[in-house]
């Protein structure tokens, strides 16, 4: 068998020399270390178990960091990740994709008329979809089915001042959806204004 047949450049083969290199840079430590020790006994050494016990604990700390290090950055870049990947997760609230036909205006005026039934919780709803397309429509944040409202807030944070308007239409519609909160024509009225001030930017 030739040695051009045996793997030089693969995963398996570079982390076994990772390890390796690794090994031996421990034991040459554990060398240079006894070496540095005053003159005791002469068959004083590390036993070998010392060794294996050294070089589990620096994998594992390695692994530690790593974990943590993939962990935040998860963290961090997760609502992009999931924006760009266009994954959706079945445990999370999604806002539909507004077809292309949907304008704002027709969501402010079924956002009205659903006011004037009484029905506070679909007009806020229909505010927020009209905010929703107005951001999609400026090229502010696209529609994304992936996105939750908290995703939603962590762009505008970026993208845009004064966050207070946005944050006040999807907190409602966080406690629309979410929570058993009813929705008086005070939390309409509120949305409605925050609407204004968004557009009037």
């Amino acid at each position: 068998m030739s040695t051009d047949n045996f793997e030089k450049g693969g995963w398996d083969w570079q982390f076994s020399q990772f390890q390796q290199q690794v090994g031996e840079w421990l034991e040459y430590q554990s060398y240079r270390f006894e070496q540095a020790l005053p003159n005791w006994n002469p068959a004083w050494k590390f036993p070998p178990w010392v060794g294996s016990l050294l070089n589990f604990l620096s994998w594992l700390l390695l692994g530690l960091f790593v974990a943590v290090v993939v962990w935040r950055l998860w963290g961090e870049f997760r609502p992009y990740i999931y924006s760009w990947l266009n994954i959706s997760n079945s445990g999370r609230e999604r806002v539909k994709i507004l077809s292309s036909d949907v304008s704002v205006a027709n969501l402010l005026e079924r956002s009205q008329a659903l006011y004037r039934q009484g029905n506070y919780r679909e007009a806020c709803r229909c505010l927020y979809l009209a905010i929703l397309q107005h951001l999609h429509d400026t090229k502010i944040i696209a529609h994304q089915s992936s996105r939750t409202d908290k995703e939603y807030l962590q762009l505008l944070r970026s993208a845009v001042t004064p966050i207070q308007p946005y944050e006040t239409v999807i907190t409602t519609h966080e406690r629309l959806c979410f929570g058993n909160a009813e929705i008086l024509p005070e939390n309409y009225e509120q949305c409605r204004q925050a609407y204004q001030e968004i557009v009037e930017k």
